[in-house]
C-alpha cells in the first residue's frame, strides 16, 4: 500500500513534552518527514489532517467498573460490602480490559489511568479525541498505541532508555531501530530521536498507525469488544517491521 501517511502522537500531559511524527509511505520506503517535540492540541490536528491513519499514545477511556464506581461515590449510592481493603478488589476500578490483555500477553504492563498520572495525559486525550471527531476507541481512524509492547513485539529494548540519564541506551536503540528497519529514512529527525525519547516513541506510534492501516495489530474478540467501545484499546503489531512495507 503507497501513498499512504501515518502520523505518530507522543502525548502529555504537557505540550512542551508532547511529539509528533508524521511518516510518509512510499512502495517499499517508508519516511520521517516531521518531527516536533512540543505540540499543543491546534498543533497535533494540523499534522493530523489528511492523514491515513493517526496513532496516540494515551488511554482512549477509563475501566467500566471506575466509571461506575465513581458515579455511586458521587450520589452517595456505593454500595456497603466492598472490601476495598482487598488489593484484588481494587484491580477492575485500575485496569481496563485491554491492559489485562496486555500483561497476560507478556507485552508490558500499561499504567493505570484511572490510579497513575497518566490520567492526565488521559483528559488530554478525550478534548483531542472530540477534536479530531473520533468516536471509534476500538478501530478507527486514531488508534490507541503503547509503544512498548510494539518494541517487546519486534525485540527491540522497550525498557530503560527514558530519561536523560539513559541517553546511551535511546542512542544505542535508535540505532538498531535503524538497522533493523533499514526501509525507514529516519532523514535528518534521527539526531532529534536520540536524544529525546517522547521523538523516538513518536516514531515508534507512527508505525503502529501503519499496522493498524494494514489491518496487522491484535484486535478484541467479540466478548471484549463490547467493553472496549467505552474503555479503548491498545493496537499491539502482529507483524514484523519488515512486514510494514
Amino acid at each position: 500500500m503507497s501513498g499512504m501517511r501515518t502520523v505518530g502522537v507522543d502525548l502529555s500531559a504537557s505540550p512542551a513534552k508532547t511529539a509528533v511524527a508524521v511518516l510518509d509511505w512510499h512502495d517499499d520506503r517508508a519516511r520521517v518527514t516531521e518531527l516536533v517535540v512540543g505540540a499543543d492540541d491546534a498543533a497535533i490536528r494540523r499534522y493530523a489532517a489528511g492523514a491515513t491513519r493517526i496513532g496516540i499514545d494515551s488511554p482512549f477511556g477509563w475501566p467500566d467498573e471506575f466509571v461506575d464506581f465513581v458515579v455511586a461515590h458521587h450520589r452517595h449510592g456505593l454500595p456497603s460490602g466492598g472490601r476495598l481493603d482487598e488489593i484484588a478488589r481494587r484491580r477492575p476500578l485500575a485496569l481496563r480490559r485491554t491492559d489485562l490483555r496486555i500483561a497476560d500477553s507478556g507485552l508490558g504492563r500499561p499504567l493505570s489511568v484511572s490510579a497513575d498520572q497518566i490520567a492526565h495525559v488521559a483528559f488530554r486525550c478525550a478534548g483531542l479525541l472530540a477534536d479530531l471527531g473520533v468516536d471509534d476507541r476500538v478501530d478507527g481512524w486514531a488508534v490507541e498505541a503503547y509503544p512498548a509492547g510494539a518494541l517487546k513485539r519486534w525485540g527491540l529494548t522497550s525498557r530503560g532508555y527514558k530519561r536523560a540519564a539513559n541517553a546511551p541506551v535511546l542512542a544505542e536503540l535508535v540505532g538498531t531501530l535503524a538497522a533493523t528497519a533499514p526501509w525507514l529514512d529516519l532523514a535528518d529527525h534521527a539526531e532529534t530521536m536520540t536524544r529525546d525519547d517522547d521523538a523516538f516513541d513518536a516514531v515508534i506510534t507512527a508505525l503502529i498507525a501503519r499496522a493498524a492501516e494494514l489491518g496487522r495489530t491484535t484486535l478484541p474478540d467479540a466478548d471484549d469488544r463490547s467493553v472496549a467501545v467505552r474503555e479503548g484499546w491498545i493496537h499491539v503489531p502482529d507483524v514484523e517491521l519488515a512486514e510494514l512495507v
